[in-house]
């Protein structure tokens, strides 16, 4: 086992010498999966590389201006890699706009024509994706695909999907098992391999995630190479960000995985930012802005909920990585509170307020939203945080 370094509490702790030592318990993940390592543009992925955040544009891809906003907004919310889809020639036809504005590499998503493949390695795209279950003769295309892929290094990514595979191996298998996912990305790695290509990364995708955690055990036993991690079909907001914290959380617990996505029918904002939050909790990503809040039960003299949402509503973009508990518990409350940078326990129309660990005032429980956000900043300011850069993963990382 590996020993997960967590980032540094932030802001940094100004304890009294009279205060005791604080020590965080080190967390522990399997040892990452040691894969090659693919360039996506100027993002490595697998090898000893991070792992990385990616979604994919939902705007029509031949409206260069939408398309673009969407990127701008999902790479401010902590996207590594977009991917656009490219299922007409209108939209193949604008990928070097978007390429050359984009702020993060761009992968073409092709489906149905090969001859978008060359196209997008044309238009100068990080990667491209291809679901082999839906695009016509393209077998018959790889080596032609290999060769323009080496001469341009760019690298493909074996898309399979449940809902798109090929009719043989359904017809072998009965149905998408995970077995059948996994021969039919192993076979067309073999294909390009034939061709002495082997820049690729992998996905086998399923809306089950017990389909999907058995396929990529699976994968991971039988290739080194870098493997996409996602749930299709996942769901709505709340229903597909569990589903897909279940799967990826036990992956990469497991040392399974080098990017992902969360497929949620939501924005892709909402979906790069399930990603991040998945991949801090397990301490893969740095913490960044954390609002902890109670559940509620019956000994709440205030409405937790509510209150909870202004925070968070309140909070929303803020720059610093700080944990702030909204707590409403006169029993738990306190304690709780005092673990947070930024705290406050309510009740009786009333909220103490905690700056790491200590209490510095009571307010109207009107005024708490606001006095939550004045300490915030105060304490940011006194302590000139900054945002701190990226921690050390459990494969040593940068």
């Amino acid at each position: 086992m590996t020993t997960v370094h967590l980032p540094a509490p932030w802001p940094p702790t100004r304890a009294a010498p009279s205060d005791p030592p604080v020590t965080a318990t080190p967390q522990q993940l399997a040892p990452r999966r040691r894969t090659r390592q693919i360039l996506v543009g100027s993002v490595p992925v697998g090898g000893d590389a991070r792992v990385t955040v990616q979604t994919m544009t939902t705007t029509p891809t031949a409206d260069v201006d939408a398309t673009l906003q969407q990127i701008a907004e999902v790479t401010a919310a902590g996207c590594d890699i977009i991917r656009v889809a490219v299922p007409s020639q209108d939209d193949a036809d604008v990928l070097p706009r978007i390429v050359e504005r984009s702020p993060i590499p761009v992968i073409a998503d092709i489906h149905f024509q090969p001859r978008y493949v060359f196209q997008a390695i044309d238009a100068g795209c990080a990667a491209v994706r291809v679901n082999p279950g839906n695009i016509k003769r393209f077998d018959d295309k790889i080596a032609e695909i290999s060769a323009a892929a080496t001469a341009a290094g760019v690298p493909i990514r074996i898309g399979v999907n449940a809902g798109s595979l090929d009719p043989r191996l359904l017809a072998k298998y009965g149905k998408a098992t995970p077995e059948a996912l996994v021969e039919s990305a192993l076979w067309e790695c073999s294909l390009f391999e034939e061709h002495g290509f082997q820049s690729l990364k992998i996905a086998v995708k399923h809306h089950d995630p017990l389909t999907v955690i058995d396929a990529y055990r699976q994968l991971a036993q039988r290739c080194d190479y870098p493997l996409h991690l996602g749930v299709t079909e996942a769901g709505t907001a709340m229903q597909g960000s569990i589903k897909s914290a279940v799967a990826f959380g036990i992956l990469l617990s497991e040392g399974i995985g080098d990017t992902i996505r969360v497929s949620l029918s939501t924005s892709p904002v909402e979906q790069v930012k399930a990603g991040c939050h998945i991949l801090s909790s397990l301490g893969l990503r740095p913490r960044k802005l954390e609002i902890v809040s109670c559940p509620g039960c019956g000994r709440l003299q205030v409405d937790i909920h509510r209150l909870a949402t202004q925070v968070e509503a309140a909070f929303d973009g803020f720059p610093h990585p700080l944990r702030v508990a909204v707590m409403g518990c006169v029993v738990n409350g306190p304690g709780e509170a005092r673990e947070a940078d930024i705290g406050v326990s309510s009740g009786n129309g009333k909220g103490q307020i905690f700056v790491q660990g200590r209490t510095v005032r009571t307010v109207p429980e009107s005024r708490i939203v606001e006095a939550l956000l004045e300490e915030a900043l105060k304490l940011t300011q006194a302590t000139g945080a900054e945002v701190p850069g990226d921690v050390t993963d459990s494969a040593g990382a940068p």
